[in-house]
């Protein structure tokens, strides 16, 4: 096979083309008076430039006083082979390239000063993005004036808390969609306008959603702030395997109607663009909320919620280490076929004599939405909803307090999520930096699943392909294109089956890891590997786990909605269009050639919109007629958002909701608000 690599990174110029001369003027010739002076100076050069700085040789002379030292890129020369033994180094990702790039200072006689007598500026790797810069090992320092600037940014903020919790969380939703043209949130009001139910996030969660929103966990298990409202995340899966926030609400309560309002809301804050895979606690209010507004998605049940669940409803049982194993192995997804489970299951209630329990019985009723074993064809990205639900339970634990406002927990939810951003960055940068694993080199199909896969999938890929190598295959059948294999791993009675199309490069197995998580089981692999394939199909390698995950989003992707009728209809237009502007204006905005570049068209393009405007005057008078008639009534400036009711229920505090299978059902004389009273404030 080919093996299709590209030589660009071997090519210097294609990493300094875009350095103005100036860049190279700054150091050519320099004079310093000390060594200090003279790494600060590079370092400072390394850091504008976009890549770390190590210290390298010194020069002597015969008296022993220093006359030269040189500063290199860090990613010069290449790594002393280890020995093999060492599983920690042959593990390690090989960050070196044998770049070139380097300053040499000498020591001038004449004035006592050292000067740069040879400088190459020329790279060949990849360098760091300006918000990458901050990763680099010689740049890691915070500023006293970025601690200013960040000290005066949280007073700025606690300033925006006044007078009504409501009506201040508006205005800084407002005062967020100013800055962020992508920000999105809905709020929605009772009878006497006061709040309760409100939904936000800001344009970054839309372009997380846009790459990784195939899978989303959902959790409505948590009380917090002084309303006693509802906290329900919207969390997903990056390619790091890290948890990312599409968005968050407050709810008033668990009603159908709450559900289908932020579900349409969070729908339609995303263009319309559903999940395969959405988990969540067990409500049954919840799934029908998900069955009318999400049809065709596939709803599964958090394990976390059930563990939780079945330590409160089964007490010593849970207990019992004999009881816990089996019960985990039908949670899990230890059991590898239906028919597995369902032995695992029956012996369970047959031997703790449970075969009458109510918990369980409606447990089992559920076993399609918890079970892995009956959804392996579908895609959930084989996530442990229960990690997902635990750490963000984690994260909103240290946010709450019974006396927060509204406002003040959306400025801890802004921490929080720029704290996990930082976080994505950073790996993201790490990746870029590391070549493949050194143990990769050995085969073309580790070395394509280095090059493309984040470290964390990579990690995966090559436990898959380890695990490979204690796998016997057997051909069974071929006709010249397509071939059958029977395998079994070493230990195991299962046999698994995989046909290889070599015409059309398709490979399948009985396992069904691909269709569930995207990534090739050992199963495939260790067929392709015998097969002498050296690169992964292209087919196979689903975009969400690699590196450039969340690069090139195109709104053609998104061209049906420019199509959608009714009043969203502008939403999601400016939507599709913020969604390309956003690359293109990232990317522009990183120079001042391209964001001159930039304006000019951006120019030219309004004198065209405003041309087409006038033609069509009459048309777009009667659609702003009819849009001002439809906010008459949502109108912010009219009257003042109210704050939620700030009665707490006896005995409900800041700590978990239990669930809907446990806790029982109370009835009240009186709803805290009607839904068929509910009015909706949207702002997009």
């Amino acid at each position: 096979m080919d093996n299709g690599k590209s030589n660009q990174s071997n090519n210097p110029l294609l990493y300094t083309a875009f350095f103005s001369p100036l860049f190279l003027h700054d150091l050519l010739g320099k004079v310093v008076s000390t060594e200090e002076e003279a790494y600060n100076l590079y370092n400072s050069y390394a850091t504008r430039t976009g890549f770390s700085v190590r210290r390298g040789q010194k020069r002597y002379n015969t008296k022993k006083v220093l006359r030269q030292f040189s500063y290199f890129c860090s990613k010069e020369g290449f790594r002393l082979d280890s020995d093999p033994s060492e599983v920690s180094m042959a593990n390690k990702l090989e960050t070196r390239t044998g770049c070139e790039a380097r300053i040499r200072f000498a020591f001038q006689n004449d004035n006592g000063m050292w000067k740069v007598s040879h400088f190459v500026y020329e790279h060949n790797h990849e360098l760091a993005m300006p918000e990458e810069r901050q990763f680099l090992r010689s740049n890691r320092k915070v500023s006293e004036a970025h601690l200013d600037c960040y000290n005066v940014v949280n007073k700025e903020k606690m300033v925006m808390i006044e007078a009504g919790d409501a009506q201040s969380l508006i205005n800084l939703f407002k005062r967020k969609q100013a800055e962020d043209p992508m920000f999105f949130y809905t709020v929605q009001v009772d009878q006497e306008n006061r709040m309760t139910n409100f939904f936000w996030r800001d344009g970054r969660s839309r372009i997380d959603y846009d790459c990784f929103g195939d899978v989303v966990v959902f959790d409505t298990t948590y009380r917090t702030n002084r309303y006693n409202m509802i906290c329900a995340p919207f969390v997903g899966v990056n390619h790091h395997w890290k948890n990312v926030l599409f968005g968050c609400a407050f709810l008033l309560d668990e009603k159908i109607d709450s559900f289908i309002w932020l579900f349409e809301t969070f729908l339609e804050s995303m263009g319309g663009r559903k999940p395969k895979t959405i988990f969540t606690d067990q409500c049954q209010a919840m799934a029908n909320g998900i069955e009318k507004v999400f049809p065709g998605v596939c709803h599964h049940l958090c394990s976390w919620h059930i563990s939780q669940n079945a330590a409160r409803n089964l007490g010593s049982y849970y207990g019992n280490p004999e009881f816990k194993h089996m019960f985990n192995k039908c949670l899990q997804g230890y059991c590898e076929t239906e028919l597995e489970f369902q032995s695992t299951w029956d012996d369970l209630l047959a031997k703790f004599n449970l075969t009458g329990n109510l918990w369980l019985k409606t447990l089992y009723g559920l076993r399609a939405k918890w079970c892995p074993v009956f959804s392996q064809h579908i895609f959930t990205a084989k996530i442990k909803s229960s990690q997902r639900s635990e750490s963000t339970n984690n994260v909103f634990h240290q946010m709450s307090t019974k006396t927060m406002s509204l406002t003040q927990f959306v400025h801890h939810y802004d921490k929080q999520a720029e704290k996990m951003r930082s976080s994505e960055l950073e790996e993201s940068f790490r990746c870029n930096q590391g070549l493949s694993s050194r143990i990769a080199k050995s085969s073309g199909l580790m070395n394509h699943a280095a090059t493309i896969y984040t470290r964390k999938i990579f990690k995966l890929f090559e436990k898959e392909f380890v695990d490979s190598l204690g796998v016997m295959m057997h051909e069974v059948g071929s006709d010249g294109t397509i071939h059958s294999f029977e395998l079994n791993e070493e230990g195991h009675k299962r046999v698994y089956i995989v046909q290889l199309n070599s015409l059309n490069c398709s490979i399948s197995c009985s396992c069904k890891m691909f269709e569930s998580m995207g990534l090739l089981c050992r199963h495939t692999l260790r067929v392709l590997n015998v097969k002498c394939w050296s690169q992964i199909p292209k087919q196979y390698i689903l975009k969400r786990w690699t590196k450039d995950a969340n690069k090139g989003l195109e709104a053609s992707e998104h061209g049906e909605l420019l199509q959608t009728k009714g009043k969203s209809s502008v939403t999601l237009r400016r939507n599709t269009l913020m969604r390309t502007a956003y690359d293109v204006l990232t990317k522009a905005s990183e120079t001042e050639n391209t964001t001159r570049i930039a304006l000019q068209k951006l120019r030219e393009i309004a004198g065209l919109i405003e041309k087409e405007m006038i033609k069509s005057k009459g048309e777009v008078n009667a659609k702003i007629h009819d849009s001002l008639d439809d906010c008459n009534a949502t109108t912010f400036d009219e009257t003042p958002v109210r704050n939620p009711s700030c009665v707490r229920p006896k005995g409900i505090s800041n700590a978990r909701l239990k669930s809907v299978m446990e806790k029982r059902r109370r009835k009240t004389s009186k709803d805290i608000v009607s839904s068929s009273k509910k009015v909706s404030y949207f702002a997009y």
